[in-house]
């Protein structure tokens, strides 16, 4: 009887434990293109067609989502998916990472990535129009930049409004900074005053990106935006300038 209860014991834990699933992670790999290719939003054929890949371009392989999916980033910086089967690309799945964890946990790790690799700089003096060939100083939309290049091996657009652009393309975006996500860039407009009366009756869809910062969460924003400032340097929104210049905000990734 004993041993019974010994055996049925040691078959319930075994039902009932959670053997914990990690990824495999390596460095992202390119790729050519062999054969022309749906260059889609989503790893779903229901997704929207960015364009169509042409054979020869060369890309950049993120992760192999699953067996019917590529994560992949092309030269103009935007990432997308396209499909896995091998008559399309010369990819053999040897470098980039295996997704088997959810997507959830993978975009967490990714904004991690992003904000500790930006977290680095802080106290990098800024210069306007900086070199995008160093780091010894930067812009708003270089700082951004070097943390998703650092962070990701991702390559964004070189300026506030092409950066802009590209976050309006992923499709989802937020107009109030209180349903920004961590991680998400957050676009402003022109400085017009430090109250919000300054910025009553402006149609601020219609303005012009000026400034471009990484949110942290919790009201705060990592940024740089002037000598004076200090350089790179994390602000609240809420309640300044800030809050009342924000055009929109959205995730990168």
């Amino acid at each position: 009887m004993r041993k019974k209860m010994a055996v049925w014991t040691l078959l319930t834990s075994l039902a009932f434990s959670t053997i914990p699933l990690t990824a495999v992670q390596a460095a992202p790999t390119t790729a050519k293109v062999e054969a022309s290719v749906s260059f889609r939003t989503e790893p779903d054929t229901s997704s929207h067609v960015m364009r169509y890949l042409k054979s020869g371009e060369e890309i950049v392989i993120l992760e192999k989502v699953n067996d019917y999916w590529l994560r992949i980033q092309v030269q103009t910086g935007q990432v997308g998916y396209i499909s896995a089967n091998d008559q399309y690309t010369n990819y053999t799945g040897g470098q980039a990472s295996v997704g088997n964890t959810s997507t959830g946990a993978r975009g967490t790790r990714s904004v991690e990535a992003v904000i500790s690799a930006g977290k680095r700089y802080l106290g990098t003096p800024y210069e306007f129009g900086s070199s995008r060939d160093t780091t010894r100083t930067f812009d708003c939309s270089d700082f951004v930049r070097q943390a998703f290049k650092d962070g990701l091996n991702l390559k964004l657009p070189a300026d506030s409004r092409g950066q802009g652009d590209y976050v309006k393309a992923r499709g989802s975006y937020k107009r109030q900074w209180g349903q920004l996500k961590r991680g998400d860039l957050v676009f402003f407009m022109s400085y017009k005053g430090s109250k919000a009366s300054s910025y009553a009756g402006i149609n601020k869809s219609a303005q012009r990106i000026t400034h471009v910062g990484i949110y942290l969460g919790n009201g705060q924003v990592m940024h740089t935006y002037s000598k004076e400032a200090g350089g790179v340097r994390v602000d609240s929104i809420q309640g300044k300038h800030w809050e009342y210049r924000m055009i929109f905000g959205g995730s990168a990734i």
